[in-house]
């Protein structure tokens, strides 16, 4: 990235590129690393991805510890980007904000965004997980049609992030929606399995280019048939309810040549 004054990167969201670092950026940007972080939430301060994007926070913009954030409309946000990134709901900013109409905001305009305290913890859990598990594949690895796909629900947050557990065995990302959610294919591609799974329930595993796969479990009812094609966004699967947690959860795995890969490093 080529160097830019404070001035010029306030309130943008930026790329890391090589040889970035949480800390290099706090101090390009003139902002304490622990306001940088909280505006980053999940982000593994001590491995950043090449390619991955974060937010460097306005004057404006408040990130308490305990939330809520007071954040700032960017050109192109909607609720449900905002929530992606806080790891919260659309629902829930739009609850916390009920003067403010979701299909009119504004750039400039300052949003309230709640927190999920499930979803705090799942992101402190996560990141003191990453430091033992396997390095997933860097993305310089990764071939050129894996880059910035869509996820593969309208509405979401983060529950699990993709790691290894107290154990020490790798689990996939799982994703936490509303009633009525449909899993959506990230990629085109050719579904090469659609059945159910002992302890995953109906699953749907597609193929595309590059010897790449995604599998989407804990389905409730599945919507393709073995040797459709599909297109990136068409529906895969209705999301299942968890007897359990009682939520709408969905376990989103990434692979290549059957080797897990961080969704993280592909998904825009």
């Amino acid at each position: 990235m080529p160097s830019s004054t404070a001035g010029q990167i306030n309130g943008e969201w930026i790329e890391v590129q090589r040889g970035d670092t949480l800390g290099k950026l706090a101090n390009r940007a003139n902002v304490p690393l622990e306001r940088l972080e909280r505006f980053n939430p999940g982000t593994n301060a001590q491995r950043l991805n090449v390619g991955q994007r974060l937010l460097i926070p306005t004057q404006q913009e408040r990130a308490p510890s305990g939330g809520p954030y007071r954040y700032q409309i960017r050109p192109g946000d909607t609720y449900s980007s905002i929530a992606r990134h806080f790891g919260t709901t659309s629902g829930r900013i739009q609850s916390a904000n009920p003067g403010t109409s979701p299909t009119a905001l504004r750039v400039g305009q300052i949003v309230s965004v709640p927190l999920s305290g499930s979803g705090t913890t799942n992101r402190s859990t996560a990141s003191s997980n990453q430091t033992s598990q396997p390095a997933p594949a860097p993305s310089a690895s990764l071939p050129a049609s894996a880059r910035r796909w869509p996820w593969p629900l309208e509405d979401y947050r983060i529950v699990r992030r993709f790691g290894a557990d107290s154990r020490g065995t790798l689990q996939p990302m799982l994703l936490a929606t509303q009633a009525g959610a449909k899993a959506q294919a990230v990629a085109p591609g050719e579904v090469r399995f659609a059945d159910g799974m002992r302890q995953l329930g109906d699953v749907v595993i597609v193929h595309h280019a590059d010897n790449l796969q995604t599998v989407y479990a804990l389905c409730e009812r599945i919507l393709v048939s073995v040797g459709q094609q599909v297109s990136t966004g068409d529906a895969l699967c209705d999301v299942g309810q968890s007897s359990a947690s009682q939520r709408y959860d969905l376990l989103f795995d990434l692979r290549q040549g059957g080797k897990p890969i961080d969704p993280r490093q592909v998904l825009k």
